[in-house]
């Protein structure tokens, strides 16, 4: 247990990070669901029933099953992983970052069928999609894990 400590304390954070960021959304935006912030960045009360970029949103309601259940394989595997390898920090950040994040966002598929998001950047007419500290979490393990294998190989 004391190897995964670490890592499981990255984990907790980016979970209660999450859920403490959408939880302030939810009530600061709830009377205006879209506030300006500057010329590239807004926030904006989004909920996605499907996967990254809305992937299946309108597929009628199987699909918080099935994210959820993807979800809970993939941390389970990941927590796995690093039981495995619990020497290999960034290879483990990478992991626990990618597991927070997925945890995060499966709290609000199993509490409210739909995943929160809020961050909009922009440039001109060009909005990306909304995302949330799940989301960037995620994102940064990803980014970890391929600089990881890269410095494996090199």
């Amino acid at each position: 247990m004391r190897k995964w400590l670490p890592w499981l304390v990255v984990v907790s954070t980016v979970v209660v990070l999450d859920q403490w960021s959408k939880r302030w959304i939810l009530q600061f935006m709830a009377e205006t669901p879209l506030r300006f912030v500057n010329d590239w960045f807004n926030l904006v009360l989004a909920h996605n029933q499907g996967a990254a970029f809305s992937f299946l949103a309108g597929a009628g309601g199987w699909q918080r099953e099935f994210f959820s259940a993807v979800a809970l394989l993939a941390i389970g595997f990941m927590v796995w992983m690093i039981g495995r390898h619990p020497e290999d920090r960034r290879f483990c950040l990478g992991l626990s970052l990618i597991s927070g994040g997925a945890a995060g966002n499966l709290i609000d598929r199993i509490r409210w069928g739909t995943v929160t998001d809020f961050i909009q950047w922009h440039v001109g007419a060009h909005y990306w999609p909304a995302f949330n500290v799940a989301d960037s979490a995620i994102t940064l393990g990803v980014v970890l894990l391929i600089w990881d294998s890269w410095r494996s190989r090199f």
